[in-house]
């Protein structure tokens, strides 16, 4: 995840901030932020087959160097309470077009800040899969999810090459700000089109490269020209465009798919770049 500025460890501008913070205390200590046990919290699947091995991480990948993923104690960034405000979160979700019943994952999920919308927009009869390699990070979303009451999530510790998802049923893999941290892209690249449905979509929201009044690092920026230059020889191509975001591109790419009639036409026309 991308930063603006330093994150101090707590800062008390937030209400909102501030929970996330003393959540994330209580889950690494194993209890919720009122001091309860957190014995009631969404279970999480950490069984990872640790036989098998995972080579050592990529520094570059065509021509992009690879940030590294944000470690968990930043994790009051992504409940900040200006994210709204600059990302406009409400219309990426609405651009998503997610239905009821549908089988979803927010791969890199972090707290949960948009994985408990996904699970209130598939409803009771969908799932939503949490995947982050971060143990620290789904306790805490665990532990949100509990709160919220929400039983469709399924947190699961993934690894650096393979986020553990079940092969041929995920309709959309959500990544944002997300991809551009893969420590091995073709890796998982590979395993998240093995996940994906006939109709199955992988959505890349990454700060857009292409304007420099982003005010995000240029390592945690992606242009659209190096999407394609990296998901189309993995075997995606672009299916749409959402450009109506005011700091992040939203691409959407099919695994080994042609574009279906209409589809992505006019949302990269409505707000020209």
């Amino acid at each position: 995840m991308p930063f603006i500025a330093s994150i101090r460890p707590c800062p008390p501008s937030s209400i909102r901030t501030a929970f996330a913070c003393a959540a994330l205390a209580a889950a690494l200590a194993g209890r919720s932020p009122a001091g309860e046990p957190a014995s009631h919290a969404v279970p999480i699947d950490i069984a990872i087959d640790r036989s098998v091995e995972i080579p050592p991480p990529q520094t570059h990948h065509v021509g992009r160097e690879i940030a590294q993923t944000m470690h968990y104690t930043g994790a009051p960034w992504l409940v900040r309470e200006s994210r709204q405000r600059e990302e406009d979160c409400r219309l990426l979700l609405e651009a998503l077009a997610v239905e009821p019943g549908q089988t979803v994952c927010d791969l890199g999920c972090g707290n949960g800040f948009y994985t408990v919308e996904l699970a209130r927009r598939v409803g009771p009869r969908g799932v939503v899969y949490a995947v982050d390699i971060q143990p620290e990070m789904l306790h805490l979303l665990a532990e949100l999810a509990a709160r919220e009451g929400l039983t469709n999530i399924r947190p699961v510790l993934g690894t650096a090459i393979d986020p553990r998802l079940p092969p041929g049923k995920i309709d959309l893999v959500l990544c944002v700000d997300v991809y551009h941290e893969f420590s091995h892209p073709e890796a998982m690249l590979g395993r998240i089109a093995a996940s994906l449905s006939p109709e199955g979509r992988l959505v890349l929201a990454e700060f857009r490269g292409e304007d420099p009044a982003v005010p995000i690092k240029p390592l945690h920026k992606m242009t659209k020209r190096q999407i394609r230059a990296e998901l189309e020889p993995a075997g995606f191509r672009v299916v749409r465009e959402f450009d109506r975001l005011p700091w992040q591109h939203l691409v959407f790419l099919a695994a080994g798919a042609t574009t279906r009639p209409n589809e992505g036409a006019g949302d990269a026309a409505a707000a020209p770049r």
